[in-house]
């Protein structure tokens, strides 16, 4: 139907007939002369419709927004002083022969161009918000991505193996979804939280190299980088390392990187250990932009008199640090009050700070309403440790010491990014040497930092059963401009280690059968030693976008509450659906329509 995409008619094609098809993002009638702006997936450009045609000028009249139309037209130059230096088709337009209206549209909800749409309004007409250039853009830049990953791996000897949708509920940090059967009464299938224990029992099938761009499923509280289904780029090896997996990884970014955005990555990839990353940032996925740095300061703080700095400092799990904002001191006092209520929603009681106006004057030259209650060996070393100046301000956290973490964490960035502390570049991490296992308070037991089958490191065996916080593991995150955009670790494939594991945590010999059975019959027949990594799609191309949220980069997002507003799901069901799945509901819902 059509020679040409709209966007690609360029001063090449000058004087030669083109069909184009699209829609009319905009119709502009200028003293007899109609002026569209004809849209397609690769862009727009104007089409001119004069009364000499007068069959195209009368249809053209009727046109309105979003109308589909098909255009046959011979190309030209535009006027001198008519140019559109931002349109690649900015030097042409299309001077209409013919034209037919393939379909009209009602009118729009909102115009395409409505850079201020709520994101309800732009979810419910989301077939709409998808014509927009920048929906079209993301879109695209995601299916770029997934090639040339795809392409990269490919080229490293990994085979696409697609694993289950339908699978068993096993115990993967996060609430199944969980599918009724209609064939096994009372009995549910799951959908995968990850394909982890599939692409395990593939390495024992000697498959070598695995990969696959799959749909996860996690039941769990949603913010902008999490939705209920996203996509991982899912990849397990044998006989190759962390050092392996991690040099692939990074060679896959940089190339990735650079032929879908012309970005250029580090090589290689900075490495921090998981202890330094915390003591530092107050995080596990830094923001290495931002040039603010935690500092340590419990040792300092235990002598004092002032006993919000002093409790924690002698608790067992408490912290005290401080985090030095250069320039600080030119924060008003409304400033820092709403830096007290931000770190308020990650528990923090307060925030207290204190000012360097002058260091010349010792302790008369500290503005704060704390400097009393500190003694003078600690102001020093407060002074001494943060490496303060005049015309700094030192903000501190006391409590425990997630809690400080947290909160200081959060401020770091965003005090970072709102004053001036950041640089505007790429910044990936590797974060490793993380602990095995994280006390849960609740059930007085161990858990598995990640999954019970990622391997200790090398000596750390040992104290798996003597000293279980102790152990670190093979795991590593890949960190990027303070998002985590993937993780992995060295798998367990020595059935004596996974035994000790299994102890560690509590597990016993019922219990692994019922969760993890087939994997464990299946690491007996001949395992050989592999790892493997997932990277959240989703995130990388919202990175790579710009987007704010990975719902600019999904097609059909749900929103924070899990919903689709464009088609309503979740929705009811009528209960003959429900009888046939073994159902029953004490209060059955009238089914919606």
């Amino acid at each position: 139907m059509r020679t040409h995409y709209c966007g690609a008619v360029t001063a090449a094609d000058i004087d030669t007939i083109v069909t184009l098809c699209g829609w009319a993002h905009r119709r502009r009638d200028h003293g007899g002369v109609i002026f569209i702006d004809l849209r397609d997936r690769e862009g727009t450009v104007q089409v001119v419709v004069d009364p000499d045609t007068p069959e195209a000028f009368r249809l053209a009249e009727e046109v309105r927004s979003e109308y589909v139309l098909k255009v046959e037209g011979r190309v030209r130059r535009r006027p001198p002083g008519t140019e559109n230096p931002n349109l690649p088709t900015g030097e042409v337009e299309v001077i209409t022969q013919r034209l037919e209206v393939l379909n009209p549209s009602a009118t729009p909800p909102f115009q395409l161009d409505d850079e201020n749409l709520s994101e309800n309004v732009r979810l419910t007409y989301r077939y709409l918000d998808l014509r927009r250039p920048v929906m079209q853009r993301n879109l695209r830049l995601r299916y770029r991505v997934a090639k040339l990953m795809r392409d990269y791996l490919d080229a490293h000897g990994f085979i696409e193996i697609e694993t289950p949708m339908l699978t068993r509920s096993t115990p993967e940090g996060a609430r199944d979804y969980l599918v009724p059967s209609r064939v096994h009464d009372g009995m549910f299938y799951a959908l995968p939280q990850s394909p982890q224990l599939f692409k395990q029992l593939l390495m024992v099938s000697g498959f070598d190299r695995y990969y696959q761009i799959v749909k996860c499923f996690r039941d769990e509280d949603l913010r902008a980088d999490r939705q209920p289904e996203f996509t991982q780029v899912d990849l397990e090896a044998s006989f190759m390392d962390e050092e392996g997996i991690m040099t692939l990884v990074e060679g896959m970014l940089r190339q990735v990187f650079k032929a879908a955005i012309d970005a250029d990555l580090p090589d290689p990839f900075p490495r921090m250990p998981y202890s330094e990353a915390m003591r530092l940032y107050g995080s596990d996925k830094p923001d290495l932009r931002v040039s603010l740095v935690l500092t340590e300061l419990t040792d300092v703080m235990r002598d004092v008199e002032f006993k919000v700095f002093a409790g924690p400092a002698n608790a067992p799990d408490g912290r005290v640090a401080g985090l030095l904002i250069p320039g600080g001191g030119e924060l008003t006092r409304g400033e820092i009050d709403a830096y007290t209520e931000f770190v308020k929603i990650y528990g923090a009681k307060g925030l207290a700070w204190i000012k360097v106006n002058d260091l010349a004057r010792g302790r008369e030259g500290l503005q704060s309403p704390i400097v009393k209650n500190l003694h003078d060996a600690a102001l020093t070393a407060i002074l001494t440790r943060t490496g303060a100046q005049n015309g700094d301000l030192i903000f501190f956290g006391a409590d425990r010491a997630k809690i400080v973490n947290d909160a200081l964490g959060a401020l770091r960035n965003k005090i970072g990014h709102e004053k001036g502390h950041a640089v505007n570049e790429w910044r990936p991490l590797w974060v490793v040497d993380f602990p095995m296992f994280e006390w849960n308070e609740d059930d007085k037991r161990w858990d598995a930092l990640h999954h019970p089958f990622t391997s200790p490191k090398p000596g750390h065996e040992d104290w798996l059963a003597s000293d279980p916080g102790r152990a670190l593991s093979r795991a590593y995150d890949i960190v990027l401009n303070g998002w985590e955009v993937g993780g992995g670790s060295i798998r367990i494939h020595d059935e004596a280690v996974q035994e000790k594991v299994f102890a560690a945590l509590a597990i016993g010999e019922q219990e692994r059968r019922n969760k993890f059975g087939f994997l464990l019959d299946a690491l007996k027949y001949g395992a050989p030693p592999h790892g493997g990594l997932a990277l959240g799609l989703d995130r990388l191309v919202a990175l790579m976008a710009g987007a704010d949220s990975i719902r600019d980069v999904i097609a059909f997002p749900k929103t924070q509450r899990a919903n689709c507003l464009m088609t309503g799901a979740p929705n009811r069901v009528d209960e003959r659906q429900l009888r046939e799945l073994h159902i029953r509901l004490r209060n059955p819902p009238a089914v919606e329509g």
